[in-house]
């Protein structure tokens, strides 16, 4: 070890910091979405993220066990549900890809995700539908499930942004992206406001085997506006 001679004290002892060319710097902050006002209501938007962390299952199994205690107490009313028509989807055939997306564009005109409408021939009986909240097969369920749900919205809308086809996958993909905007019959009125995105994954026959949603929102946000109230109703 070379001496030179002076007694080099530690910094702390001199009372310096270890790095004085380094001053402290507030962290940035990073926004991952913006804030909107609409009527006096705030909704949070921005574009639906694959990649969020996954859901926990505590809260997909809660949500199956709030979906199947709503299958039960429908049965006991069953004149309140709106029925689902499917004989929508008896009345034509599709060849192609373009013939989906022309009836999805229809299904969406008929805001199929509020009003239990929907052209179920075009979609595989074993069909795959998730969210980022539960996961199920079967078009029947699905129609159930939308026949649940419907009663509970109040003044829905669903506004479809874009919809194509996905030329970059292997197999026929449509890719639609929508807002949605509803409140629910609850006595506090929440409002359920989402920016979302699906996926319908096709076969070799040109039925959807793969409904796959996801949102702006986490699945904890989603369902944390359910119990959030609103201040008051939008101007109608």
């Amino acid at each position: 070890m070379a001496v030179t001679g002076r007694l080099a004290l530690p910094r702390q002892m001199a009372g310096l910091p270890d790095s004085p060319n380094l001053q402290p710097q507030a962290p940035p902050l990073r926004f991952q979405h913006s804030l909107r006002i609409a009527h006096g209501f705030r909704c949070l938007s921005r574009a639906p993220d694959n990649s969020k962390k996954q859901t926990p299952q505590v809260l997909r199994i809660a949500v199956s066990g709030v979906t199947e205690l709503l299958r039960l107490l429908s049965s006991f009313n069953d004149n309140q549900t709106i029925r689902v028509t499917e004989e929508r989807g008896d009345d034509f055939s599709v060849s192609s890809v373009d013939d989906v997306v022309t009836v999805l564009k229809s299904d969406y005109q008929n805001a199929y995700f509020v009003t239990g409408v929907f052209s179920s021939a075009i979609y595989a009986e074993d069909c795959i539908f998730e969210d980022p909240t539960i996961r199920f097969r079967g078009k029947e369920l699905y129609s159930r499930n939308l026949k649940l749900l419907v009663p509970f919205f109040d003044s829905p809308s669903i506004g479809l942004e874009k919809i194509e086809k996905d030329i970059t996958s292997k197999p026929n993909v449509v890719v639609a992206t929508w807002k949605l905007r509803t409140y629910l019959k609850l006595p506090w009125r929440p409002l359920i406001c989402i920016d979302g995105r699906t996926v319908y994954e096709l076969d070799d026959e040109f039925r959807i085997v793969r409904h796959a949603e996801s949102w702006s929102v986490s699945a904890l946000q989603a369902i944390g506006q359910i119990f959030t109230p609103s201040v008051g109703r939008p101007d109608e």
